[in-house]
């Protein structure tokens, strides 16, 4: 058992927090009902979104906005920034080799509902059948939600003739913490008249965005012959073990005409990195703005992200997330937010969402609390809190930005890009909080964080002026629990870094 030598919040506060939260969340919804403004599909839609998100925080539900700004809400998010596993490479092994790839492959088709288009699910595989009432209740939930997030544009859909096709992907948490991934493909059927998109959806656990976007690669080339030729490489897959990390898995397929086909699907070594593309990121911000954006998020900011493409918002907000780590986004997280759900930015609360640029001028006439609005499009904020530039450290800014911007050209390859930014950031991290393994103390079957210790330790003013007001976040609080609940002998990545780190200084010394 491991405690914090501070306030911890109550189980009753945790449960006031989720129900204000839901409220303020569901008030647009209750309002465009009352005016018969919704749909009875998106309504279903609200109360299934709704059983797959809500779950309390934990720890305390304190953050730091501004320096010394209002406190925060306690949601846990949505998503982990980067999956790491703390494990040994047998146990790694035999943890991924009990999973399946996938848990459905869903079609999402627009089909007309007066004078617009829904989307509905047409196809789903597989079809799971025998269920226990709670969990028919999840697979109903998940199956009604799916669809806006497939769509999260909007009803203005018509017929085309020319479409290119589109890659993104979406988190959903069930009520019990546990996250579900939705991988999607939206393209244009094979025809010669005009015709409506649909989107392929692979809903997994695993966060594997690469991987996915390759077996997605395979879908799209067999549904330009025949919807047929899917559903026979998708049950291939499912009977594949799901491999560990450096490791390949070959699935055989048949398509007519061409035989039979190898697919290999191979994981990267790295598993932190697996889910990110950090060359997106950089493509369309500069440094100096994804310091900013991730300055913010250390203070558990609001951060809402405009772009046009799907793809490029949850292939940046994935990126941004990801540079947290060694911490977790523990709030609202959602890459692409559905139309029906713009607002959600007028929430109080900690969050990280992606909204469609068509949708800006919506966005502005929405009442919303101080955030931070980062264009895509342009690379720069409209909204913007002012203390940006003051958040970090000035000292430790100004090392985080030279490092990017001398090594980003000298990088011959994404794996090369992804494996720089990630090691500079974690460099950040472990001249910030590195020092935390000698305050934490153990006796018999406790764990206790010397806070006061840990950060009167730091000789530097800017450093100790920033870690007060990172340590009442929720961010900083879940890892620390995360380290009291650790065995003491458990070395993870970070930790290694740690290590390294502190010997490269003693042989300079």
């Amino acid at each position: 058992m491991g405690r914090l030598e501070s306030d911890s919040i109550s189980p009753q506060k945790v449960q006031t927090y989720k129900r204000n939260y839901c409220r303020l969340l569901v008030m647009a919804t209750e309002r465009q009902a009352r005016a018969g403004g919704m749909s009875e599909f998106t309504s279903a839609f609200r109360r299934s979104f709704r059983r797959l998100t809500w779950h309390g925080g934990l720890g305390r539900p304190r953050a730091g906005g501004t320096l010394g700004a209002r406190g925060r809400g306690t949601e846990k998010g949505i998503e982990r920034s980067i999956s790491v596993e703390e494990k040994t490479p047998e146990q790694d092994v035999s943890r991924y080799s009990a999973q399946f790839f996938f848990e459905y492959l869903v079609v999402v088709s627009l089909k007309k509902s007066s004078a617009t288009y829904e989307p509905q699910i047409t196809y789903q595989f597989p079809k799971r059948e025998n269920l226990m009432r709670s969990q028919k209740e999840e697979e109903e939930s998940l199956l009604k939600a799916i669809p806006l997030f497939c769509f999260p544009d909007g009803n203005t859909w018509a017929p085309l003739t020319e479409y290119e096709s589109e890659t993104f992907s979406f988190v959903l948490t069930n009520i019990d913490g546990s996250r579900k991934f939705g991988y999607c493909r939206r393209l244009l059927p094979r025809g010669g008249e005009a015709r409506l998109p649909e989107v392929f959806c692979i809903i997994s656990c695993l966060g594997c965005f690469a991987l996915f976007s390759k077996i997605l690669d395979e879908v799209e080339k067999r549904r330009q012959i025949s919807l047929a030729v899917i559903y026979p490489f998708m049950q291939g897959l499912r009977e594949a073990a799901f491999p560990a990390p450096g490791k390949t898995v070959c699935v055989k397929s048949f398509i007519p005409e061409s035989g039979t086909e190898i697919i290999k699907l191979t994981r990267p070594s790295d598993s932190r990195l697996e889910h990110v593309d950090f060359s997106s990121l950089l493509k369309y911000l500069s440094e100096e703005n994804v310091i900013h954006i991730f300055a913010s998020l250390l203070l558990e900011r609001r951060v809402i992200f405009l772009a046009e493409e799907l793809s490029i918002l949850s292939q940046c907000i994935h990126g941004i997330a990801a540079l947290l780590y060694p911490f977790t986004w523990q709030h609202t997280y959602i890459p692409v937010l559905p139309k029906v759900m713009l607002d959600i930015v007028c929430s109080p609360t900690p969050f990280v969402v992606g909204v469609q640029r068509q949708f800006l001028e919506q966005l502005q006439e929405l009442p919303i609390e101080e955030c931070l609005m980062v264009d895509l499009h342009s690379g720069k904020f409209l909204k913007k809190v002012g203390d940006e530039n003051d958040i970090l450290p000035h000292k430790l800014y100004k090392e985080l930005l030279n490092s990017l911007q001398s090594q980003r050209n000298s990088c011959q390859s994404s794996q090369e890009l992804n494996k720089m930014v990630t090691n500079t950031f974690v460099l950040f991290f472990i001249k910030i909080v590195g020092h935390y393994p000698a305050h934490l103390k153990r006796k018999d079957n406790e764990t206790t964080f010397q806070d006061k210790q840990f950060r009167k330790s730091v000789t530097s003013k800017s450093i100790r002026r920033f870690l007060k007001t990172f340590m009442v976040t929720q961010t900083f609080s879940l890892f620390i629990q995360e380290l009291q609940g650790r065995p003491c002998s458990q070395e993870g990545f970070f930790e290694q870094k740690i290590r390294e780190h502190q010997e490269s200084r003693n042989k300079v010394k």
